[in-house]
């Protein structure tokens, strides 16, 4: 038996740092969405008690280091199952990108076995799994524009935001996540209105929603990569209705209610960078 199942990236429409936890996490208050670009999974059991993991992309791990690994493993060993699995993975969203490739491929695998294995298993014991792998595989369990909280396993689902065109834009460069929140220093950061942004979202207004998207690590991030600047910059002069980095960048998108408008962005950043996207928000 085969089991498939879709992992789409998320967007931060919204990101603020709070503060440094005790554990060593910073504290954050975020706005997540979806938008169809997706990684595919094909999940099968095996006979034989092993965790094999393939790709379509050769410089990813399939060892203990691939996230879907981590969450096969962690289900096995808690479930007590003794059966194998295969899981292949179809690679679609850029790896290293602040697009959630990781976490949502874990959350994916988490759902997939679950289904194949006909798991008893409760949204939290699944989180709880999630964030042993990464702080974004929560959300991603759920998939749907939430609200964000603590470190990440916080997640409460809001309506879905007003739907529009997305064009995603990643440069030519990997941004490691840790080392940009090693540099966080709060006093200096742009803190974004993430309850008016919500409220927003849930009024289903898309001005006042563009009007409240920030994203804290945009002051650490741009700096160091100037490009991501000069992407918003390009965006907004093709007519985005507006251009935020994603988690801790690289990847910049824009979002346009006018298809025209998003397809003028996207021929307008094609030549500009290699990897750039037209896609739909998920409902």
């Amino acid at each position: 038996m085969e089991i498939i199942e879709k992992a789409p990236a998320k967007i931060n429409l919204g990101l603020d740092v709070l503060d440094k936890r005790a554990d060593g996490y910073h504290e954050l208050e975020m706005v997540m969405s979806s938008v169809d670009l997706a990684d595919r999974l094909i999940l099968e059991e095996l006979a034989e008690d092993k965790i094999i993991i393939e790709t379509n992309k050769a410089f990813l791990p399939v060892d203990k280091r691939n996230n879907v690994y981590q969450a096969a493993s962690l289900i096995k060993k808690r479930f007590g199952i003794t059966k194998g699995i295969k899981i292949n993975i179809t690679k679609n969203i850029p790896v290293a990108a602040g697009l959630g490739g990781g976490s949502t491929d874990c959350a994916a695998a988490l759902r997939g076995m679950v289904r194949l294995w006909n798991l008893q298993v409760t949204m939290e014991e699944l989180i709880e799994i999630g964030m042993e792998v990464g702080t974004d595989v929560p959300y991603c369990l759920y998939g749907t524009t939430a609200h964000i909280a603590g470190k990440g396993e916080v997640v409460t689902p809001l309506k879905p935001m007003p739907q529009c065109w997305v064009v995603l834009v990643k440069p030519r460069l990997s941004v490691s996540t840790g080392k940009i929140f090693q540099q966080v220093a709060l006093d200096q950061l742009h803190h974004p209105d993430i309850a008016a942004l919500s409220e927003a979202i849930l009024a289903e207004d898309y001005p006042a929603m563009l009007t409240a998207m920030g994203n804290s690590l945009e002051a650490i991030t741009i700096p160091k990569y100037p490009i991501v600047q000069q992407i918003k910059d390009r965006m907004l002069k093709y007519g985005a209705d507006t251009a935020l980095m994603t988690g801790s960048g690289p990847t910049v998108f824009a979002l346009c209610q006018k298809y025209s408008r998003a397809q003028r962005v996207y021929n307008g950043l094609k030549g500009f960078c290699d990897e750039v996207y037209l896609v739909r928000t998920l409902k």
